[in-house]
C-alpha cells in the first residue's frame, strides 16, 4: 500500500484580501492532511498564491504599485491565513518564484516540440476577472453589458496574436481517462459536468497573451506571457521541484492523490490540466473534488458585489477551531453552504461547550472526586460498555472509507452521534450512585475516559488546538496521535494520573441580543 499522500488547496488569487471561501478550502484540506498523518500516512500538503495575469497586472496599476510588490503585499495576506487558520501546510509556493517559472517554461518546451501549442490569433470573448475564455454560447448581455454566464463576471472581446493548445485533439483522450478512471472527479454531478462540457466539442485553447507584459515568458517568443492558467496548474509539480523527476518530493507525491478545489474553477482542473499533462507525457493526479462555494446569504462572495465575508473577523468573535468545527459540520460537503450566526452560536453551545467540553470536565471532576486522578481499574464490560465502546471498532473502516472519499459529514455525523451516546451513557449509568459498588463506578469512568480519548483523537483533524488540550487530560501529545488506537479499548493504563484542564469552549450569551 503507497503510504503517501498529497494534497492542494487551489493557489489563492491575491488580487483582493481573503475571504471566507479561501478560508474554506484550505480548512478541508488541513482535516485530511491531518487525517492522513494519523493514520500513518506520509503527507505532503500544499497550498499558496496565482500571482500572474491580467487581473493582477491592473489591480496593481490602479493602486500605483509594480505587479511584483503588489504581490508581495496580497501574498503575506494569504500566508499569514496559512497561521491564523492553524493550516498544517508543508510548502507555501508563489507563482512568481524562479522555481516555478523554470517548471512552467519547461513544461512549455515539451509541448512545444511535442507539436502540441502553435502560433495563431485569438478572437473571442475573454474575462479578466476570470482569467479564463468564453465563446458565445457561454456569454449573455445584461444591462447592455456582456457577461460570462457561469459566474456574472463582465467579458471583453479581445483580438490578438497567440499560441493554442491542441485541446480539441484531447476529447476523444479525456472521455477515454473519464470511464476509466470513473473517481478521477468527485461528487459525481461536477463529474457528469465536466463530461457534458467534453462531449459538446472542444477548441483549441489560447495559451498566451501579447497584450500585457505581466506572466512567465513563452520561452521561444518574449513577446508573449503564458496563459495565467497554465502557468498557475503548473504549481502543483514545481512545487515538488519538477522538472527534476529523480527529486525525492516528485518521486514519492506525483501525481498528487488529490486537488481539493472550488466548483468554479472545475473545467481548469479536470480538463485543461489532464490534457496539458497527458499531452506532455506526465501522470494525472489521481481526483480532483470541486466543493461548492461559501454563500453571504444566497449569493457567492465577491470583492464586486461588497459581500465579502471576512473569516479573521468571524475568528477574532469566536474563535478558530468554533469556526473550523462549523464548517466541517453544517456546509454539506461538495454543495454550496453559508454561515449562519444562529448556526454557528448553536454549535458552539450544543456541540462544543456541552456535548463535548462539559463532557470532558465531568468525567475528570468526577475522576478526581472518587479516583484521585487516576486512571481506575475496570472491571468486566458489561453489554452497555460495549456498545459504546464497539461503535469505534465495528465502523473504524467505515470511517476510513468516508474519508478517503471525501464524505466529511458522514465522519462529522459519527463524532456528534458519538457525542451524544456517550453523554447519554454517563447520565444513564450514574456513577455517583454507585458508590457502593467501586468495580462498577471505576469501570464507568474508565469507559467514559476512554470515549474522550477516542472523541478528541477524531476531532484533532477538525479542531486541532481544542482536541489537544483535551488530550491533555492523558498527557498525550501530538506526535503520539495515532488513528489506529481509537479501535483499542485498553488504551488507558490503570494508575496513571490524569490531569485537570480548563474549559474547552465558553458558551455563547445571547441574553442581551
Amino acid at each position: 500500500m503507497n503510504k503517501n499522500f498529497y494534497i492542494t488547496t487551489p493557489i489563492y488569487y491575491p488580487s483582493a484580501k481573503p475571504h471566507m471561501g479561501h478560508a474554506y478550502s484550505s480548512i478541508v484540506a488541513d482535516f485530511f492532511a491531518r487525517f492522513k498523518r494519523i493514520q500513518g500516512f506520509n503527507v505532503y500538503f500544499l497550498t499558496g498564491t496565482d500571482e500572474h495575469g491580467q487581473k493582477i497586472q491592473r489591480a496593481a496599476e490602479k493602486k500605483g504599485m509594480d505587479p511584483l510588490s503588489f504581490c508581495d503585499e496580497i501574498s503575506k495576506t494569504f500566508r499569514d491565513l496559512s497561521k491564523t487558520l492553524n493550516l498544517s501546510n508543508n510548502d507555501f509556493i508563489r507563482t512568481t518564484e524562479k522555481r516555478h517559472a523554470e517548471s512552467v517554461q519547461n513544461l512549455w518546451n515539451i509541448l512545444e516540440k511535442k507539436k502540441e501549442i502553435y502560433l495563431s490569433k485569438y478572437s473571442g470573448w475573454y474575462s479578466v476577472s476570470d482569467e479564463a475564455f468564453y465563446s458565445d454560447d457561454e456569454v449573455e448581455d445584461k444591462k447592455g453589458s456582456k457577461i460570462a454566464k457561469s459566474s456574472g463576471s463582465p467579458v471583453e472581446w479581445v483580438e490578438e496574436e497567440s499560441y493554442f493548445f491542441k485541446l480539441s485533439q484531447w476529447q476523444d483522450k479525456l472521455l477515454k481517462f473519464y470511464s476509466e478512471n470513473p473517481n478521477f472527479i468527485l461528487p459525481s454531478a461536477r463529474k457528469n459536468e465536466v463530461i457534458s462540457f467534453v462531449k459538446s466539442g472542444l477548441k483549441d485553447l489560447s495559451v498566451s497573451r501579447k497584450s500585457f507584459s505581466w506572466g512567465i515568458k513563452v520561452p521561444s517568443n518574449n513577446d508573449h506571457v503564458i496563459y495565467v492558467w497554465l502557468d498557475a496548474l503548473t504549481n502543483y509539480i514545481s512545487a515538488l521541484n519538477y522538472p527534476n523527476e529523480n527529486d525525492k518530493l516528485y518521486k514519492n507525491f506525483w501525481p498528487a492523490t488529490i486537488h481539493l478545489i472550488g466548483k468554479d474553477i472545475l473545467r481548469f482542473h479536470a480538463v485543461y490540466w489532464p490534457a496539458f499533462l497527458l499531452a506532455a507525457g506526465i501522470s494525472v493526479p489521481k481526483r480532483v473534488y470541486g466543493h461548492g462555494w461559501i454563500l453571504a446569504g444566497d449569493e457567492k462572495m465577491s470583492k464586486s458585489k461588497g459581500n465579502i465575508l471576512d473569516p479573521i473577523e468571524i475568528i477574532d468573535i469566536y474563535g478558530l477551531d468554533s469556526l473550523r468545527y462549523y464548517l466541517a459540520k453544517e456546509v454539506s460537503f461538495g454543495n454550496d453552504g453559508n454561515i449562519s450566526q444562529e448556526k454557528l452560536e448553536s454549535c458552539i453551545n450544543s456541540d462544543l461547550a456541552n456535548n463535548y467540553g462539559n463532557y470532558c470536565q465531568r468525567v475528570v471532576s468526577f475522576n478526581e472526586k472518587n479516583c484521585n486522578l487516576l486512571i481506575p481499574k475496570k472491571d468486566s464490560f458489561t453489554k452497555e460498555d460495549l456498545i459504546l465502546l464497539d461503535r469505534f471498532k465495528v465502523d473504524f473502516n467505515k470511517l476510513i472509507n468516508h474519508i478517503d472519499n471525501q464524505d466529511l459529514n458522514s465522519y462529522m455525523n459519527f463524532i456528534v452521534e458519538s457525542l451524544f451516546a456517550a453523554n447519554k451513557y454517563f447520565n444513564d449509568q450514574a456513577p455517583w450512585n454507585k458508590k457502593s459498588d467501586i468495580p462498577r463506578l471505576n469501570t464507568i469512568v474508565y469507559v467514559s475516559l476512554e470515549i474522550i480519548r477516542k472523541i478528541s483523537i477524531m476531532l484533532y483533524p477538525i479542531i486541532p488546538s481544542s482536541s489537544l488540550k483535551a488530550l491533555k487530560i492523558f498527557s498525550i501529545k501530538e506526535k503520539d496521535i495515532n488513528f489506529d488506537s481509537i479501535k483499542n479499548h485498553n488504551q488507558l493504563i490503570v494508575n496513571n494520573k490524569i490531569n485537570k484542564i480548563d474549559i474547552l469552549f465558553k458558551k455563547i450569551d445571547n441574553k442581551n441580543d
